[in-house]
């Protein structure tokens, strides 16, 4: 038996394909984090955009980012789970691979726009159009967390 097939064969994996309400209560686990998380971001890269200038960047980053972090302890155990029912069949999926080094783009995004540029929000925090690179990373960001949510279903396809 491959490392995949055991993980099926665990009793988690079993229950999630065998149980009616689970997988699909996982599931909703799972998009709700993903709302909380993209809705979270998104609202914070619109700022960066230019949009809503009269809103302080950093009150808006502080505001939002906890949300955005607490979104991962509904995605991360949730997305694991549904992941254990069919690991043979995802591991095999292109599209499952792109999702997660789309997820890992993503952060190293986020990383980089907070240890770099993010540390001068002071000089364009409120009526000014924030810089090129935020605006680009704010761009970048909305890019890639979309193409995630569009990896995420067309896994149920490929």
């Amino acid at each position: 038996m491959t490392a995949m097939g055991a993980i099926e064969a665990s009793a988690l994996g079993q229950a999630m394909r065998q149980w009616l309400w689970l997988y699909p209560s996982v599931e909703i686990v799972h998009v709700a984090g993903i709302a909380l998380l993209v809705g979270s971001i998104a609202v914070l890269d619109l700022r960066l955009l230019g949009f809503s200038r009269a809103i302080p960047v950093r009150k808006l980053a502080a505001h939002v980012l906890p949300w955005s972090i607490a979104s991962f302890a509904l995605i991360l155990p949730s997305g694991l789970v549904m992941f254990v029912a069919h690991a043979g069949d995802l591991i095999a999926n292109p599209v499952f691979a792109v999702k997660i080094s789309l997820i890992l783009l993503a952060g190293a995004n986020a990383g980089i726009f907070h240890a770099g540029i993010f540390r001068s929000a002071a000089q364009w925090d409120v009526d000014v159009m924030p810089p090129l690179a935020a605006r680009a990373a704010a761009a970048a960001s909305l890019l890639v967390w979309i193409s995630v949510i569009a990896c995420g279903r067309l896994l149920a396809y490929f």
